[in-house]
């Protein structure tokens, strides 16, 4: 109990800090609850005329920092530009700020929408203000602040760039708000910023508003990961935990199931499957929960897992909402379009309180569910990683089934960073009073690692900025070549470099002296033994390449042994999720790329197969009669063929299961190079050293020492003021192809100015050389395509092209490219991507105006997820109008763009997610 005398004091502090901070004071009531002690040090810093750079986690509410800025250029009468990395979030944003000033003073720009751009609040991705910037645009007038959402986003490898072309190039007068998410080199990053902003000032907090508990899930046990908050403090795993999932990682091994044997079927037993895990959570009272799978299948399959179980989580009441929510935001979908997207199974699934949310999706689709997960009507969301990048969808719960994820080259352990955002989903402010994250036991999960990744607290915060050809011409038009020379050396990607060197040096010298010792462990008095070591490593690699030769020809065998099969062929799909005896519905021939079989497996699963599926020549081991309008999507149909397809006999000798045995291709012994090799290296004196394999793994770790070294030099002497190199490089390639004449920018310059895609100088070339001229509107939609598609996977197959002026345009573009290419590689640049052919027939499919189910099975080797085409479509959308722009207002270029544009803006691409 505090004394009178106490009270009045307080009350003459805050009376204080209310007179030093008035607008602050103002805008505290309006938010309807207490700031926490972050909030009110970053709102107190923008006040004095500060920048500032806030860290926080997940959920921590950083972008109450964000909303007093815009509370501060209304008061001072001027501008403020609230900025995200994605569009769902600025729709997100743009409805949050219209609910608390009104539809007048807010404005919406992303490449989807542009609503009320002179308002003074605009939200808009980072994009659209660097173009403006760039551009100089008027609306940059009279501009205060600008909030940077989700600022650590610079470290994104394909568009982090934008985010320190943004900072550097914002006029000096504007007050920069920085949103964080928590990184280790918070104070690495300010120093940055007041080198290019001026003062500003740092506020971290690591502080989760809501306390989160961390758990496993081992078998149909539920543990602590910690004891005690001292354990976790510790790093030290509860003990019952270790001693229980021993017991399980001993018997799993004893059923295979462990590492190193033949894993799946003993690890499967040891944990519950996800319906089970659903209702251990309803259970436990943990529901609403978001189970990350690092798979979209997955998350599908798990959607259809729990409704086969029988699982329904939602009350009558709660179901009529959904159904009138789910109505009413697909109402201008076409039914025909809802039938090929599965909305009867999706909505079956969100009535039940279930749903899966991932990239593969509608858009529509995503919303729907994210809606309806904020509302308390969803309770279970089966997601990929990408949910947890921005989208305000908080639950009481998250699940982790797995700690690997693939990342689009190789699968991948989690990193702490990225544990710490997923699992920071957990626990809803304001609703919970702790938030949960449970991690699914399997053999190859030691609760140690999870211990780890839950405790670690550096995530550092890496530049991935290099000068790009569209900014280069930007830059020289706008400020000169020695001033934008000197810009570069000002970014943070720069400042981190310099940093870098000292410690980069250092290493050198360390590992030089381990090379001198590693020779000497390898040194052996038979003779050279690095000599000898080269022709082992010799004979490894040509081992190799005579591999990929001999797999290169059964794939080829594969192909062409597709061609041959008729319907109602037995064969045998030798691996994969659909391995076994499979009937042949229909041979998948006569159309454009490799043969794409319709078959039906023995557990009733009819779709087409590619021909990655094959790994030999595919053989029919029987015959089947297949009734002539079989409906494969008729469940019974399915189950009757099946059932026939299980009885049918097969030649003696054949099983159903085993694999059949590849061959073809020219096995190594074949080889006469080879032979010389392994001759040479048996008749080497060190060959019959009695420590020659003692030898051997020295002289294999010197290896890899050295390539490392060798890389750390090259970092060395390419970092110190790389930048500017990379710039001046550029320059000159830009200069040679006549973009640039010495400091000024030419005609052609200012058409590459206005294109902002990745394959920006290439997207100009074919606008100078003509190459897009002369084509109809949805011929130029797929010709445009080539460079902004890139399949999610690498895919063998030769695509094949709509005849006659697309093949033509795609060519001609393919050829410009390669020029290019050989021009970048000869000057040290990072090439320009290669076109990618993937999405020539369905976005071509589409602006002729084809319905979505003949467009979303024209996608190349599987059919294309609706979510994908339509992001890759909107992409198009998105060129083609840069084109529009770029190509000069008599253009009949210009004409075709719009009309394509036209044409592609109908059904699921015409769809609006601003309401």
């Amino acid at each position: 109990m505090t004394s009178p005398a106490e009270r009045y004091a307080a009350a003459r502090r805050r009376a204080a800090v209310d007179a030093e901070f008035p607008q602050l004071a103002q805008f505290v009531p309006e938010l309807g609850f207490a700031m926490d002690p972050f909030q009110r040090e970053a709102c107190q810093a923008l006040e004095r005329g500060s920048g500032v750079l806030v860290c926080a986690p997940t959920g921590a509410g950083k972008t109450v920092v964000g909303e007093f800025a815009v509370h501060l250029a209304l008061a001072q009468d001027r501008k403020c530009f609230y900025t995200t990395p994605i569009k769902a979030l600025s729709n997100q944003k743009y409805n949050d700020l219209v609910d608390r000033y009104g539809p007048a003073k807010v404005g919406l720009l992303t490449g989807d929408n542009a609503i009320n751009g002179d308002a003074p609040i605009v939200v808009m991705t980072t994009e659209v203000l660097r173009n403006m910037l760039y551009a100089g645009s008027t609306a940059l007038r009279d501009l205060g602040y600008v909030v940077m959402d989700e600022v650590h986003y610079l470290a994104d490898r394909f568009r982090g760039a934008v985010w320190e072309e943004v900072i550097i190039h914002l006029p000096q007068s504007v007050s920069l708000v920085s949103l964080s998410a928590t990184v280790s080199n918070a104070e690495e990053f300010a120093d940055w910023l007041v080198t290019v902003r001026g003062k500003t000032e740092v506020v971290v907090s690591e502080e989760r508003p809501v306390p989160l508990w961390q758990h496993m899930l081992a078998g149909r046990r539920m543990f602590d990961l910690f004891h005690d908050a001292e354990a976790a403090q510790m790093h030290e795993v509860h003990p019952e935990l270790l001693r229980y999932t021993r017991e399980l990682t001993r018997r799993a091994e004893l059923t295979g199931g462990a590492r190193g044997g033949p894993r799946g079927r003993g690890a499967r037993r040891q944990g519950p499957n996800r319906p089970e895990i659903v209702e251990r959570l309803d259970r436990e009272g943990l529901l609403p929960a978001i189970v990350f799978i690092f798979s979209r299948a997955g998350c599908d399959a798990a959607v259809q897992q729990c409704l086969h179980a029988g699982l329904r989580l939602t009350t009558p009441e709660e179901r009529t909402e959904i159904r009138h929510v789910v109505e009413s935001r697909t109402a201008n979908i076409p039914g025909e379009d809802l039938s090929v997207l599965g909305y009867w199974e999706w909505l079956d699934g969100l009535e039940r309180g279930l749903a899966a949310h991932h990239a593969g999706m509608l858009p529509a689709f995503k919303e729907v569910v994210e809606e309806l997960f904020v509302r308390g009507l969803i309770k279970a969301v089966f997601a990929t990683e990408t949910l947890a990048l921005g989208i305000n969808m908080p639950a009481r719960c998250v699940v982790l089934e797995r700690l690997v994820k693939f990342n689009g080259e190789a699968h991948v352990d989690l990193t702490p960073g990225e544990y710490t955002q997923l699992t920071g989903r957990a626990g809803r402010r304001g609703i919970d009073v702790e938030g949960h994250a449970v991690v699914i036991w399997s053999p190859e999960v030691d609760p140690r690692q999870v211990a780890g990744l839950a405790s670690t607290r550096t995530y550092p915060l890496r530049s991935s900025f290099r000068p790009s050809y569209n900014m280069a011409v930007n830059l020289v038009g706008s400020v000169g070549r020695a001033a934008a020379r000197d810009l570069l050396e000002s970014s943070f990607a720069q400042f981190q470099a310099d940093r870098s060197v000292v410690g980069l040096a250092r290493q050198v010298a360390r590992n030089e002296e381990t090379l001198r010792v590693y020779d000497l462990e390898m040194a052996c008095d038979d003779g050279d033994f690095a000599e000898y070591f080269d022709l082992r490593v010799r004979i490894g690699e040509k081992e190799k390449a005579i591999a990929r030769t001999s797999a290169a020809s059964r794939r080829a065998a594969a192909l062409e042994s597709l061609t041959r099969l008729r319907v109602g062929d037995v064969i045998r799909v030798p691996s994969g999720r659909r391995s076994g005896l499979a009937v042949v519905l229909d041979p998948g021939v006569g159309g454009f790329g490799e043969p794409r079989p319709l078959v039906l497996t023995e557990d009733r699963w009819a779709g087409r197969l590619g021909g990655g599926e094959f790994t030999a020549a595919v053989e029919a081991i029987a015959r089947l009669r297949v009734p002539k309008h079989f409906n494969h999507r008729s469940p019974q149909e399915r189950r009757d063929l099946a059932a026939s397809l299980r009885q049918v006999p097969l030649p003696p000798g054949t099983s159903r299961s085993g694999r059949p045995r590849g061959g073809g291709g020219r096995g190594a012994g074949d080889d006469a190079e080879l032979a010389e090799l392994r001759h040479l290296m048996r008749k080497h004196p060190c060959h019959t050293c009695p420590e020659r394999e003692e030898h051997a793994r020295w002289a294999e770790r010197r290896a890899r020492l050295a390539r490392d070294t060798d890389g750390l030099r090259q970092k060395v002497a390419s970092r110190t003021g790389s930048l500017a190199r990379t710039f001046d490089r550029v320059c000159d390639l830009l200069e040679d192809r006549g973009y640039l004449a010495g400091a000024t920018v030419t005609g052609h310059g200012r058409t590459l100015s206005r294109i902002w895609t990745e394959a920006d100088l290439l997207v100009a070339e074919c606008l100078r050389e003509g190459v897009w001229d002369g084509l109809a509107p949805a011929e130029l939609a797929a010709a445009v395509s080539v460079v902004i598609f890139e399949a999610r996977r690498e895919v063998d197959e030769q695509i094949m092209l709509p005849r006659g002026p697309v093949a033509d345009a795609v060519d001609a573009t393919v050829a410009a490219w390669a020029r290019l290419e050989a021009d970048e590689s000869g000057r040290g640049l990072t090439p320009t991507r290669e076109p990618d052919l993937g999405f020539v027939w369905p976005i071509y499919r589409w602006a002729r105006g084809e319905p979505l189910s003949k467009v979303l099975a024209s996608g190349h080797e599987l059919e294309m997820p609706a979510g994908d085409f339509v992001r890759w479509a909107r992409q198009v959308l998105d060129l083609l109008g840069q084109i529009a722009e770029a190509a000069g207002a008599d253009s009949p270029l210009r004409t075709t763009a719009r009309a394509a544009m036209d044409a592609l803006n109908r059904g699921v691409l015409s769809y609006t997610s601003v309401v």
